[in-house]
């Protein structure tokens, strides 16, 4: 038996609203209309919803029983209005992005925080990983957006790039290490540092190795080598080993025990933004993610 969930739904509303006619005006409905509809309900079922009294229509207990899968279909409709309206509006669908270890730490996670809170319908996917990884995690739709510096994105590879920042790099060192009394910090004083630096296959480790070359800087004494950003922190903040990190995504590691050096050189020009597939239109929750990291 096929019920009309749209009889269902306005049964509900006359047992709300205790008669024909004032659910009738809520609905939008004549009352003969209203009253049409619900006798054909009754003929569908083959008994009766109302106890009638004169001209009172009282719901009986079947009548009462369907009312409330009709208030269900109501809440459902209601809700699925909602979240069109959502959607439209960007605010509901799939995030999947993937980013760099630097990236996706506390810069990116913050923002994904104030993001879900403002589009709790949204699910979430976050992937970190290394050059490499994220170009296949592209190429292979397992992201649709990758957030990572302009090197990332070669237009031979097929991706396009959409700036945000300038995550520049700079070298990092402990508060209190002698570099940081230095009025101004030579090639030399740097050759004669002991390195922490990233993994061999890092963006990172690459930049930094072109930016020690053109600055004057013909070796570097390295004794630690990582993957891990914690390390990097941790490590440089407790001992006199510096290292190098972007500027903007780890601005907020600094607090009283990290700095940056006063030294800069062009190679250290870093943009930040986002990577997609060549010809692949952003959605509007992407959009609506990217403004909260502006």
């Amino acid at each position: 038996m096929k019920i009309d969930p749209k009889h269902l739904a306005q049964l509900s509303v006359i047992v709300e609203a205790g008669s024909f006619q004032t659910a009738a005006d809520r609905l939008g409905l004549t009352q003969p209309a209203l009253s049409r509809n619900m006798k054909a309900l009754e003929s569908r079922l083959g008994a009766t919803l109302f106890n009638r009294n004169g001209r009172k229509s009282i719901p009986n207990a079947l009548g009462l029983r369907l009312s409330r899968n009709g208030q269900a279909i109501r809440l459902a409709e209601e809700q699925a209005s909602v979240l069109a309206d959502q959607s439209a509006q960007g605010a509901v669908g799939e995030l999947r992005i993937g980013a760099p270890p630097i990236v996706a730490g506390r810069f990116l996670s913050s923002a994904m925080a104030r993001f879900i809170r403002q589009n709790p319908n949204c699910v979430v996917e976050m992937r970190t990983g290394l050059v490499h990884e994220l170009r296949t995690m592209l190429e292979r739709g397992q992201v649709d957006l990758v957030l990572g510096p302009q090197t990332l994105a070669e237009p031979s590879d097929g991706l396009e790039f959409e700036p945000l920042i300038d995550d520049r790099v700079g070298i990092m060192c402990r508060s209190g290490h002698p570099l940081t009394t230095r009025r101004q910090v030579m090639p030399s004083d740097l050759e004669a540092q002991v390195w922490l630096v990233h993994s061999r296959g890092s963006l990172l480790r690459q930049q930094t190795e072109a930016a020690m070359m053109a600055s004057g800087v013909t070796s570097m004494h390295i004794v630690c080598e990582t993957d891990s950003i914690r390390s990097v922190l941790e490590i440089v903040g407790d001992t006199d080993l510096i290292t190098t990190m972007p500027r903007a995504t780890t601005a907020s590691y600094l607090e009283d025990k990290l700095v940056f050096l006063d030294f800069d050189h062009p190679q250290f020009h870093r943009p930040l933004g986002a990577i997609r597939r060549a010809r692949s239109s952003a959605s509007p929750i992407e959009d609506r993610f990217l403004s909260t990291l502006l």
